[in-house]
């Protein structure tokens, strides 16, 4: 970024800093004649999203991403309060329902599958030795061959995993998204005023009070879900005992404080969104504090009860998980139906064309975590299921509705497919189409069909990014119906088993055995996968490119629907660059540009509407590679729509954006000159030279996403913003000498 081997960092630690040449340390306060530009300067963040191999790891968690993403989908609304409030109810709700499902998944392959029916049957527990003290047959009548004994002992998987999500979460925020918004002390504090977002306010990025009570609220939901497995067959056997060692009303009881400890975390969840016009770091300490307590008591309590010796108590058939899972895939299902008629409703009452989906985006992406978190949980169930009972012949195997589910990934995967061909069809037509435009882009060179060629793949390739919304209504509503004929045939198979063996049922059986099977072990190599792509992105800078379009995107917003979600960096970098941009004014009296590629200016758009108005006005954009109209805007229309980008052009001292018609991310920003000059310059050419020139003797590279600085434009646009503000620029006041305009960079892959 500096273009000099001798950096020195100014601010910042080994996480997130500022950096500048070892020459420009003190170039405040001891200006050169020499000097001819402005006073370059770093902001790097990238250990913050990237770091070492483990952050892989946090794929693991992209359901709770995603459905963290549809809480800021939210569209704009005018006059809508309550609707406003309702979305994110919804959302959070969603949330909740996909925690459970995590562990509930967990639930069945420790409880379930393993301690239940593979400890219980004694050709399973044979087949792996693992399991042999907790058999009957194995251990010769031991102590914790009990069926209540057995399931108390495997509810420490996960126990383990609650608690690890929940320790993941709290260290996290200490570490990234603790850090205080800029105060009225170093300027004059956050704008006060209407910066047509919510992003400008002073509470946005430090929502301490609301991520306590959800990691609260889900930490006591995932311990109450373990109490309730454990729990739930002891009491189911104390009903139908005729003499039962234990009185059924303690079943009753134990039941009965599940379930009030449910409605409980339901109230927490429901009860309070956002707080975000001031800083919210008041913390609910008694209801962070007991209610995890709360429940891990009943977990206890229910590992007693279920612990309590019940001659003849064996382990037959499965934990009554059918119904848990079937209800959590209903609720979750009409929760996205709700959420698609509150969206709808909020888009009408403001409507704007650009946004995706027509403000449906929230709805959609919610969906798609759902079906991500059922297709996980379904596909573990089944491989681990397979993976114990070897010919399927000697266990129950997993709840019918998970092996339903993970017949959905064939044909999901055949639909993807359909999605790509279609896609390849599309790039194809508007690579033709492009070809003469390319043309007139270049006049008077010689034509070259292969280089004309490449050309006009390119740009067609970095157009359907637009195609993105077509893509996630497609998917999204495939896997609600896919979705809801599972829960069918599960309601269909469970009913009439002996049916579906046979006579009408046959071919839907047969196909749904195939899928499921197939489904099986796609989710078992997928996982693979899935877990080595993701350790490759932070090793392979192409493939973190590749995956970082959506990492960068999901974790820049704050963990406002679901706290087990990985971190949100710029709960740490926007403080960063907004103490920075505000101190260095207030200190010197100067004014700054602040240059920013891809993610770097939505960081810098992100910091300026922190500012104050007055610090605000000091300030120069210049932007290049930027997703803030294109897929910010169209995404996220509420935050980043027409009328806040609109605003921070009249508000900013100037503005200007460079994009190339190859850059599959950047594009124009879309601002008139009404306001001012227009933000958009024109598209950049891409590549510099069509064939060989002086000043191109090899042929030049298609940049696309990449490399902005190499264009003369940069340079000329940086050089034109920097005239434009050097006749105002005041001398720092503790020199008394006049000083160029420092540039600011917010960007790790750009030139300030």
């Amino acid at each position: 970024m500096l273009n000099d081997p001798r950096t020195v960092r100014v601010t910042g630690d080994d996480i997130a800093a500022v950096f500048r040449r070892a020459d420009d340390v003190d170039a405040e306060r001891h200006p050169t004649p020499r000097r001819d530009g402005p006073i370059p300067e770093a902001y790097v963040w990238c250990n913050l999203t990237s770091g070492n191999g483990t952050r892989a790891l946090w794929l693991l968690l992209l359901p709770f991403m995603v459905v963290n993403l549809a809480h800021w989908m939210r569209p704009t609304a005018r006059n809508r309060p309550r609707t406003v409030r309702l979305y994110g109810v919804l959302v959070r709700l969603a949330g909740l329902s996909l925690t459970v499902l995590l562990v509930a998944a967990a639930c069945e392959v420790a409880l379930d599958l393993a301690a239940w029916q593979c400890a219980g049957t004694g050709a399973c527990a044979a087949r792996h030795s693992w399991l042999g003290f907790l058999s009957p047959e194995m251990s010769d009548g031991g102590w914790w061959s009990s069926p209540g004994r057995r399931l108390a002992l495997a509810a420490l998987v996960p126990t383990a995993l609650t608690g690890l999500l929940w320790y993941l979460s709290l260290r996290t925020w200490s570490a990234y998204e603790s850090q205080q918004p800029l105060t009225a002390d170093p300027g004059a504090g956050p704008g006060e005023g209407d910066t047509g977002t919510a992003l400008g306010r002073p509470g946005f990025w430090y929502g301490r009070r609301l991520g306590a009570r959800l990691r609260a609220a889900h930490t006591a939901a995932g311990l109450l879900t373990v109490a309730a497995a454990v729990g739930s067959a002891a009491a189911r056997h104390d009903r139908e005992a005729t003499d039962p060692a234990v009185p059924a009303l303690l079943g009753a009881l134990l039941e009965a404080a599940l379930a009030a400890g449910a409605a409980a975390v339901v109230w927490v969840v429901c009860r309070r969104g956002r707080a975000e016009r001031r800083p919210d770091g008041a913390l609910d300490t008694h209801l962070v504090r007991w209610l995890p307590l709360t429940a891990l008591a009943l977990l206890l309590l229910s590992v007693l009860y279920a612990g309590w010796e019940r001659p003849g108590w064996e382990s037959a058939g499965r934990l009554p998980g059918d119904e848990t899972f079937g209800a959590l895939a209903l609720a979750q299902g009409l929760l996205v139906i709700a959420l698609g008629c509150a969206a709808r409703v909020l888009h009408r009452s403001d409507p704007d064309r650009r946004a995706a989906l027509r403000g449906l985006a929230g709805p959609a992406v919610a969906m798609l975590a759902c079906a991500l978190g059922g297709v996980m949980s379904g596909g573990v169930a089944q491989r681990v299921a397979d993976w114990l009972d070897g010919t399927g012949t000697t266990m129950p195997g997993p709840p019918v509705l998970l092996t339903w589910q993970a017949s959905v990934i064939p044909p999901l995967l055949v639909l993807l497919l359909v999605l790509a061909g279609w896609l390849a069809r599309r790039a194809w037509l508007l690579a033709r189409e492009e070809r003469a435009a390319v043309a007139r882009d270049y006049p008077g060179e010689q034509a070259d069909t292969a280089r004309t060629r490449r050309i006009a793949y390119a740009r067609a390739l970095a157009a359907l990014t637009d195609r993105g919304p077509r893509i996630v209504a497609v998917t999204s509503g495939a896997t609600l119906l896919l979705g809801a004929g599972a829960l069918v045939g599960a309601l269909v198979t469970d009913r009439t088993p002996g049916e579906a063996a046979g006579g009408s049922y046959a071919v839907v059986h047969g196909a749904a055995e195939t899928a499921q099977a197939l489904g099986s072990w796609l989710i078992g190599l997928g996982f693979i996968l899935f877990v080595t792509w993701g350790r490759r992105a932070y090793k392979d800078a192409s493939a973190r490119r590749t995956i970082g379009i959506l990492w960068d995107v999901g974790t820049f917003w704050p963990r406002a629907a679901h706290p087990f979600a990985p971190p949100c960096y710029a709960e740490r970098a926007v403080p960063d660059l907004t103490w920075r941009i505000a101190t260095w004014t207030q200190e010197t009296g100067g004014r700054l540009v602040v240059s920013g590629h891809s993610q770097g200016s939505v960081l810098a758009a992100a910091a300026a509407w922190q500012l104050p108005p007055a610090t605000r006005s000091r300030v120069a954009l210049l932007t290049y590679g930027s997703p803030l109209e294109r897929l910010y805007g169209r995404w996220f229309p509420a935050h980043f729509g027409p009328e806040a980008l609109a605003r921070l052009h009249r508000e900013a001292d100037c503005w200007s954006n460079l994009y190339r018609l190859t850059d599959p991310i950047g594009g124009p920003v879309r601002l008139s000159g009404d306001e001012g000059p227009a933000v958009d310059r024109p598209p950049l050419k891409d590549p510099l030279a069509y064939g060989r020139t002086r000043a191109h003797p090899l042929p030049a590279p298609i940049l696309g996403h990449s490399d902005y600085q190499a264009d003369p434009a940069f340079a000329q646009e940086r050089r034109r913003l920097l005239a434009r503000l050097r006749p105002e620029v005041p001398a720092p006041r503790h020199t008394g000498q006049s000083s160029a305009a420092r540039d600011q960079g917010s960007s790790g892959r750009s030139s300030p």
